[in-house]
This record gives C-alpha cells, structure tokens and sequence, in this order.
C-alpha cells in the first residue's frame, strides 16, 4: 500500500530569501535550488540537499503539495523530482489531478462553505471597512474561497489581528498571520478534507503531512505523523499533538530535516 506524504510549501518545504533565516557564516552556508520564479525574478529556494531528497521521496511515496496558495501561485514553483500527480491548492478548495481542477471536488467544497459559514462577501466588506490603509498594500479574494491582506507588518496593530479573529471565529471563519499576509478562511475549508480524499483515490495505509502554520494544524492532526519546523505559528504558540514532532530547525534547513524524516518514516532503509 502507498505512503500519501501531504506537505504545506511556503516556510515548511520552500523558502523566501526573507525566511532562509541563514545564521551561519556566508563560506558554510547551503548551496541552495530556486524553485520559484516571479516576474522574472527568484523568488523561493530550498538547499540542494533538499532537493535531492524530495525527489527520492516522490519516488518512493505519492508525494501532494498542499498550499493555501491559488492554483495560478502553485504553478509557478517548479519543484525538482518526480511531477506530482495531485496536489492541494487554496488550503483544500481545488485538488489538482495531473494540473487540472476536479470539479467535482470543487463544487462538494463549495456547497459545504454555504452551508457552515458566513458567506465571503460579509467576510471582504469587513476587512475593507476596518482595515487601515496605512498598513494595508493590498485587498485580496483567492479562487472565490478566502480572502487575505498584504500588510506592512511593523505597522500592523496586533490588537487588530485579535479582535479581527474573534470576530471571525463567530462566523465560522479563522485568522492566520503568515510573514505579510493576514488570511481570513472558512473554518470547513480545509486541507485534511483534500489529504484524506487523495488517500481514498490512491489507497494510502499511511498519511504523513508538515506544515508551520495555524491553516496547518488540522492537515498535521489528520495524519498519522506529522512534524511542524521551529519557526512559524505553531511553533510561536508552543502547539504539538501527540503524533505530532515539534522539530528545533528554522528557516530553509527545517524543509530538509522534514524531508529527511519524510524519508525515514517513509522507507525505514533510505539513505539519509
């Protein structure tokens, strides 16, 4: 039976050169792979080692990229192995088939968020109305499934974040502060719903997943193993599970000592 490894890719397996969060030396420094490209410039990276690893890994498990990004971010990265044969987009409001959209799973998704939660329109007028332009650069709705805001972090009031998240939790929304980005999400829209519906299609008998932040929590809970890096929202909020490994790297060696780990769990004889 196949091993499903489902893993977030900003700040868990790539990395901004703002998040590489390199403390060691220039001459010692990791060679490091651009996966990412953005207006004809790089724009994310993992350690070379690092992609060596992952693409043992998708030789030897069924390997689903699993983002909050939309389907037209995802498409940008070009990670190195084996082309993934599914992958998660929007925190689990599109699953990607060989590149394309299941539309079936699309309007399952769709039609379980009118049901459980306040619609996203009531969602983006609030954020319109109450956040303050001087520390907000941009107004953002992704796929039609969430909204977010680009922020000028040191600007941004950290009371305002609270209130925002209390007023969302009683509509069924959830807050994540991730880097710029302030992310309000349906609390049904999840990437555990899109994690176990791939290992019902691939007939997974084991789950792994990794990821560093509170849109995170529930895809880390739903597997049977699962490793957070020691930067990010869940690390800054101490937050573990029993299946759950707390790991003490930050920045872009996390993403090569969670593909290590992948590995490990994945073929107890991989070379590491």
């Amino acid at each position: 039976m196949p091993v499903l490894v489902a893993s977030d890719l900003d700040r868990t397996l790539i990395y901004s050169a703002a998040a590489l969060a390199l403390t060691m030396p220039d001459a010692r420094a990791p060679r490091l792979l651009c996966v990412e490209v953005h207006e004809s410039r790089p724009l994310s990276y993992m350690t070379e080692t690092a992609a060596q690893l992952l693409t043992d890994l998708g030789d030897a498990a069924v390997f689903v990229p699993t983002t909050t990004r939309t389907r037209k971010q995802y498409e940008r990265i070009n990670l190195p192995g084996p082309a993934p044969r599914y992958a998660i987009c929007a925190n689990g409001g599109h699953l990607l088939v060989d590149g394309v959209s299941d539309p079936d799973w699309n309007a399952r998704v769709m039609a379980r968020l009118a049901e459980q939660c306040a619609p996203l329109e009531e969602i983006r007028d609030h954020l319109m109305a109450s956040a303050d332009p001087l520390w907000v650069r941009k107004h953002r709705i992704a796929e039609d499934l969430f909204a977010y805001l680009v922020v000028e972090r040191e600007l941004l009031p950290e009371e305002w974040v609270k209130e925002l998240a209390v007023w969302a939790e009683n509509r069924g929304w959830t807050v994540s502060l991730q880097g710029r980005k302030i992310y309000a999400v349906p609390k049904p829209l999840t990437k555990s719903a899109a994690m176990h519906e791939v290992a019902r299609r691939t007939g997974a008998d084991l789950t792994l997943a990794a990821g560093d932040s509170l849109l995170d929590a529930d895809l880390l809970l739903a597997a049977d193993k699962g490793w957070r890096p020691g930067h990010g929202e869940l690390a800054d909020a101490d937050w573990t599970a029993p299946a759950i490994s707390a790991l003490p790297e930050r920045g872009v060696l996390a993403g090569e000592r969670i593909l290590r780990e992948f590995l490990r769990a994945t073929r107890t004889d991989a070379p590491l």
